[in-house]
């Protein structure tokens, strides 16, 4: 192989650009193995300085079928990388991956992509190309028996890649309109943003702290403590109506709750067995 070959073949390879590679392989006297794990070990001293930077950018990708589906999130420092091509085939592949290992973090990491190479390496090579900050966030697999998951995904940028994406998923039911409610509960979700199914189920230290801050913002009232206290119960009362799922005004019809919208089509409100939503910056 002549020596501008192994150079092309050492990009292909690597992503690394001409004048890296031909350097790698001048010092290895043309040893394309060596001079890969050459490249390799600078693209992780290249990957760590710029592991100090905020990446607040990124794409949520969705990935699955209606019995198992995956979620995860791929960050970065600016949208244009996050419309990079590099970027999204690496998100894309990386979502078929995670709802393969079912979002182990672990088990995903170490998966190997179609080039035969980690997702760990494969990340650090990703970084030392596109020269920003790229990190694995948050992941989740749904999966119940008996149910069909829903997805929504809003400002999508390609396919399956998207900035904020909903997976819900539904006991199967009978009703005529099931598909239909169930793609509208995962819209819904994406524009409101319930922090529970129900209001039982939010957590106590999420209520705990709103009643911190409903006593710091009345404290200074000048009413009665049985006054506060009962100004309190209400603002707590239409907190955890407002957050969560059942009880949040239905959007396409505010006069509505969800509830009302599930029994009206003959679904029973506890058919919501679970949902998870992703927005990137959130």
């Amino acid at each position: 192989m002549s020596d501008i070959n192994k150079v092309k073949e050492l990009r292909k390879l690597t992503g690394a650009g001409f004048k890296d590679c031909n350097l790698a392989l001048k010092e290895t006297s043309g040893n394309l193995e060596k001079a890969t794990e050459i490249l390799r070990v600078k693209g992780i001293t290249k990957a760590s300085k710029k592991m100090t930077r905020d990446a607040k950018e990124g794409v949520i990708v969705v990935s699955g079928n209606s019995e198992k589906t995956s979620i995860i999130e791929i960050n970065c420092e600016t949208d244009f990388v996050a419309k990079n091509d590099n970027f999204i085939l690496f998100a894309k592949e990386l979502g078929d991956l995670n709802n393969a290992c079912e979002s182990n973090p672990d088990k995903l990491k170490n998966s190997l992509m179609k080039n035969k190479i980690s997702v760990n390496e494969n990340l650090i090579a990703l970084i030392s190309k596109i020269g920003e900050k790229i990190t694995i966030g948050r992941n989740q697999t749904i999966k119940n028996e008996n149910c069909k998951n829903f997805i929504y995904q809003h400002s999508v940028i390609k396919d399956n890649v998207s900035k904020l994406a909903v997976i819900t998923s539904l006991i199967d039911s009978n009703s005529n309109n099931f598909d239909l409610i169930g793609k509208q509960i995962s819209m819904h979700i994406a524009a409101s943003s319930p922090i529970s199914i129900d209001s039982k189920d939010i957590n106590k230290e999420i209520i705990d702290k709103e009643t911190q801050l409903i006593a710091e913002e009345l404290k200074n009232s000048g009413k009665a403590d049985d006054i506060i206290n009962k100004i309190s119960e209400g603002k707590i009362k239409k907190f955890m109506e407002e957050n969560s799922l059942l009880t949040q005004d239905w959007v396409m019809e505010p006069k509505k709750k969800v509830k009302d919208i599930l029994i009206e089509n003959g679904i029973d409100q506890n058919f919501v067995k679970e949902f998870v939503r992703f927005k990137i910056g959130e």
